[in-house]
């Protein structure tokens, strides 16, 4: 009974907080929607002063009409003082920084006080140091709520509201405003306490969906222990500054090597008119005909394999079908046992299901339904499929396709029948629903990871997972992926594990560059490609939590946790792990 308690308070909890987050996001979303009805409007009524704004232009920038006659054209006989007084007393006041998204909000104000502060008073929240101010702010509107005070006191704090709203707050103060001011921060204590549940700034005691990130990583005495051998592996240094020293040299060998490449103007990198990175696709290598003409040959000559007798053979060189073991330790094999796990797995591997499969081979439904229970099991497929792959690597024809450092991951989607836990409907790719196989695959064709995931969920989560988590000896140190499985997030952690992410990024020439310096050293350095690097990294916060980011990846090397669970949550302990 107190296991079950228990179990249930941790359930009530994670609903609680998620029934917070989707009310108030509801409700923001409904704001967009006004504000964005809001300005459409304003847009249409604005028309005519555009068009008399248009006219006056005319008359101002016409060289043939004389500065003194300007004024008379324009309140005379090309505009009139009749439409200039009409345009003046249909004017709009100006726009908020945020064009009025907060000011929508507060029309559902009202609908939000009759739940937030319950939720306030029930829930306890903490967090790192990023998200102190904010905690304060929250422990001063349970207050407020509590006492009944209207008030909000006035060193209240400020500074987690963004700046795009610092003006209602100020306005509000300026006019004296004490229930706009109290509404529209009390708004910004709710955004930002949604926003920082979502990014692991702020989490909830007892919660498991809302737990404290930090709890996935090793501890920081275990963390002190090995840090040491992690920098070894990873060949990372635990000084912030040489790593950023490094890395700064690393970056300005690449920029003068594409320097070199735009300078020459013609080539499949290079600057348009305006300046902009144009990168052409690659092209298809060429098959020379020679090769096709053998790859023929050769097909001709493979003999024709029934796939039952495929698995037979393949069993007797690697035993894998010893790998499917019972679920209840061990038991005596029958002789039919594997003809059983044959009929299974290919009634798995072809989706034909066990109902058809007893119908082709003979064997009957609960036989196989019995072998499917009890042996074919997720560790029981690794293991054999382990089995195979140390077969394969031992061929001497396996290094004739790559030297199995490389590999690749994406995913294939494929429809489900019934109900499922992992299935979600995607219009694009099922009629109903469906899940995702995120497969890993070496440049010597051998499939070395598989992971059942939701389809609507990002694949970049997953893709070290099986990197990591791979028992076999392949070793991995570069990997690619599409656009979907790379973050800004995986390509920081690839390069702390000390692996080499190599993704086929869609657009490449229109994502966002950044710089570690100011804008007029890069482009004094680099004329040409110096421009490019719009934005500048923020090196003091990497810095600032260098030995944060190295836990997380010692965290996930020594298989502490997955990284699929780390890039879900944020689990920097400083409360920031995805601004760098």
């Amino acid at each position: 009974m107190l296991t079950l308690l228990a179990q249930s308070a941790t359930e009530v909890l994670d609903e609680v907080v998620a029934l917070f987050d989707q009310a108030i996001s509801a409700r923001e979303s409904k704001a967009v929607h006004k504000m964005r009805d809001y300005l459409a409007e304003r847009a249409k009524s604005g028309e005519n002063r555009q068009e008399l704004l248009d006219a006056i232009l005319a008359i101002v920038a016409d060289p043939a009409v004389p500065d003194e006659d300007v004024g008379g054209l324009i309140r005379g006989e090309r505009i009139g003082w009749d439409r200039l007084r009409s345009a003046q007393s249909t004017a709009l006041p100006p726009l908020p920084r945020d064009h009025g998204h907060l000011a929508a909000l507060d029309g559902s104000y009202g609908y939000l006080r009759q739940f937030t502060p319950q939720v306030l008073d029930a829930v306890r929240f903490a967090g790192g140091t990023a998200a102190a101010e904010l905690l304060e702010a929250v422990a001063i509107l349970r207050e407020l709520n509590a006492t009944g005070a209207r008030k909000v006191p006035d060193d209240a704090p400020t500074g987690f509201v963004p700046a795009r709203w610092h003006g209602y707050l100020d306005t509000a103060a300026a006019n004296g405003s004490a229930t706009a001011y109290r509404h529209y921060w009390e708004l910004c204590v709710l955004l930002a306490l949604r926003d920082g549940l979502r990014t692991g700034d702020v989490f909830v005691p007892g919660s498991r969906r809302y737990s404290d990130p930090a709890a996935y990583l090793l501890t920081e005495a275990k963390w002190a222990d090995q840090r040491a051998e992690f920098c070894r592996l990873v060949g990372k240094p635990a000084d912030a500054a040489q790593e950023l020293a490094d890395a700064e040299g690393e970056l300005h060998a690449a920029l003068g090597e594409l320097e070199t490449t735009l300078g020459q103007g013609d080539g499949p990198v290079r600057l348009d008119v305006d300046g902009d990175l144009v990168i052409s696709p690659l092209t298809a290598e060429d098959v020379p005909s020679e090769a096709m003409a053998l790859k023929a040959e050769l097909t001709e000559m493979l003999p024709f394999a029934p796939i039952v007798s495929l698995l037979i053979e393949m069993d007797k060189r690697t035993g894998f079908l010893g790998c499917f073991t019972h679920a209840g330790g061990k038991q005596a094999r029958t002789p039919e046992l594997k003809r059983n796990l044959i009929a299974v797995l290919l009634a798995q591997s072809t989706n034909l299901g066990l109902t058809r499969m007893a119908d082709a081979c003979g064997i009957s439904y609960d036989i196989l339904a019995w072998t499917a229970e009890w042996y074919v099991r997720e560790e029981t497929l690794r293991a054999a499929n382990l089995a195979l792959i140390g077969y394969y690597q031992r061929l001497p024809l396996t290094p004739v396709f790559g030297t199995g450092t490389l590999s690749s991951s994406d995913d294939q989607r494929f429809p489900t029948r019934g109900k499922s836990v992992t299935a979600r409907a995607v219009s694009r790719y099922f009629a109903h629903e469906g899940l995702s196989t995120y497969t890993h695959v070496t440049d010597q064709h051998t499939t070395y990871g598989t992971k059942i995931i939701v389809a609507t969920k990002r694949e970049a989560h997953y893709v070290l997972d099986e990197i990591l988590g791979n028992a076999t000896d392949i070793p991995i140190t570069e990997h690619a992926t599409d656009t979907h499985g790379v973050t800004l997030v995986n390509f920081g952690l690839f390069d702390l594990l000390g692996l080499q992410l190599s993704p086929r990024i869609r657009d490449l020439g229109k994502i966002t560059l950044y710089r570690p310096g100011p804008k007029s050293a890069a482009e004094t350095a680099f004329p040409l490609t110096g421009p490019l690097l719009t934005r500048k990294l923020n090196t003091d916060l990497i810095a600032e939590h260098w030995d944060d980011l190295l836990r997380l990846a010692g965290s996930l090397k020594f298989g502490h946790a997955t990284a699929s669970l780390s890039l879900s949550q944020p689990v920097c302990p400083g409360g920031r792990a995805r601004s760098p």
